[in-house]
């Protein structure tokens, strides 16, 4: 879903370079938000890579190299808190080509991946091409189980069961994200559980606000001390684990 609409963005601002104002604008009004409301102009205070796993090494053996779907970090991030947990199970909204899911599943013992059904991308996106590519890499791995559904109207309760690391990549819309934030807070964690959330970060050097606002609400009060952008990465972390130290976001200049 995101690489069709960073498409449709791309090419609507070729068309129509004004709409590059708009979005810079929109932008200004989400991080007025993010200051005046929740205090956050910096986002959420920034951990390393280190800190999650001392002397951190990773090897991701899928990953396409294409566009729209996660740096090598976020992969690296996400192999890195499976392995805090043993017999791992993974839960994430938005499949999109499978590579995240794929290269967790080499280490977590049970994996679920809910994405929209192949009819309902067609009907809201009208392309074959983009709705062969969700799954390209997870469909023929038999330790992964792809759910259908919208998030926004999936039944997470119905699941009946808790995961230890949480993914949520599907809509980076602000209503989207909080919804599926509020919902995996409620049904799917328990008290150890992890939850990482993708495109915190256009990139590492420039935060996305409209999501971190997202994340933020969707979050309960009483969980939000616990919430961190991981640096180079575009990925922010619920993690109860203590840091001994961690500094603000400095954007590029």
């Amino acid at each position: 879903m995101k690489f069709k609409r960073l498409v449709n963005i791309l090419f609507t601002i070729i068309r129509y370079p004004r709409t590059l104002n708009y979005i810079l604008q929109n932008d200004l009004v989400w991080n007025k938000r993010l200051t005046n409301l929740h205090h956050l102009s910096n986002g959420f205070p920034v951990i390393q890579l280190e800190d999650i796993q001392s002397n951190f090494s990773e090897t991701i053996n899928t990953f396409s190299f294409l566009g729209g779907g996660s740096l090598p970090t976020d992969i690296a991030l996400l192999k890195a808190v499976c392995k805090k947990f043993k017999r791992c199970s993974y839960f994430e909204i938005g499949t999109w080509r499978g590579e995240s899911v794929v290269n967790v599943a080499e280490i977590a013992d049970k994996c679920y991946t809910l994405n929209l059904s192949e009819d309902e991308i067609l009907r809201r996106f009208k392309s074959k091409k983009y709705a062969d590519l969700h799954g390209f890499f997870s469909r023929k791995n038999p330790k992964i189980i792809h759910l259908k559904g919208d998030s926004l109207e999936f039944n997470f309760a119905s699941l009946n069961q808790k995961f230890d690391v949480v993914f949520i990549d599907g809509d980076h819309s602000f209503e989207a994200v909080k919804s599926d934030t509020k919902k995996v807070f409620k049904h799917l964690i328990h008290e150890k559980s992890v939850i990482i959330w993708h495109d915190y970060a256009y990139n590492p050097e420039m935060l996305r606000p409209e999501v971190i606002c997202a994340i933020y609400e969707g979050t309960p009060k009483e969980f939000r001390e616990h919430l961190y952008y991981v640096a180079n990465t575009l990925c922010a972390i619920f993690i109860k684990d203590p840091f001994e130290s961690f500094k603000e976001f400095e954007p590029f200049n």
